[in-house]
C-alpha cells in the first residue's frame, strides 16, 4: 500500500484518539520505507511524555487491529517534533507567537524576528535591523515561505 493510502487511516484514528483532548493536534505522520510510523503531535501547552506514552500505546493495537501492514511488520513512535523541526500547522504558529524565528523563504532569503501574529494569509514579524538595532515590522505572505523553525535563544 502506497504510504498516502495508510497515511488517511492512521491520521483518522489519531484524530479519533485525541478527540478528547482539544489542547493536542496532529502536526504530521511520516511513514519510512522499513514500516516505521511516526506520529508528530503537539499541545497548545507543550506534549508531555505520559500523555504521549499513552496515545503511542492507545493507537499501536488500533494499527495491528487495522491490518495496514503485511503480517503486523511497523513498528509506532509517537512524540512532539523536535525544536530543529519546521512549523507545520498554522496552530503551531500560533503556539509559538512571541518567540524568535527564522523564516527561509522561496527565495532563499532568511529572514530572523520576534513572531508577532499569524493569520491565514501571512505572519508579521519583529526584524531588529541596523546599527542602532531599530525595530521592524516585517509581513510575510504563507505562499512566500519554503519553512520556518523556532530559533533556541539563551
Amino acid at each position: 500500500m502506497a504510504n498516502e493510502q495508510v497515511i488517511i487511516p492512521i491520521r483518522e484514528m489519531v484524530e479519533a484518539l485525541l478527540a478528547d483532548k482539544p489542547e493536542y493536534f496532529l502536526v504530521e505522520i511520516r511513514i519510512k520505507p522499513t514500516n516505521n510510523i511516526k506520529v508528530y503531535l503537539d499541545a497548545d501547552n507543550g506534549a508531555s511524555i505520559d500523555k504521549l506514552v499513552s496515545l503511542n500505546r492507545q493507537l499501536y493495537p488500533l494499527l495491528e487491529a487495522a491490518a495496514l501492514f503485511p503480517d503486523g511488520d511497523f513498528s509506532l513512535e509517537v512524540s512532539s517534533p523536535g525544536l530543529d523541526e519546521p512549523l507545520k500547522t498554522h496552530r503551531q504558529f500560533v503556539k509559538n507567537i512571541g518567540r524568535k524565528v527564522e523564516v527561509t523563504k522561496t527565495d532563499g532569503s532568511v529572514v530572523e524576528g520576534k513572531l508577532l501574529s499569524v493569520d491565514d494569509a501571512e505572519l508579521v514579524l519583529e526584524e531588529t535591523v541596523g546599527k542602532k538595532k531599530e525595530l521592524k515590522q516585517t509581513n510575510i505572505n504563507l505562499p512566500e515561505i519554503k519553512h520556518t523553525k523556532v530559533c533556541i535563544v539563551f
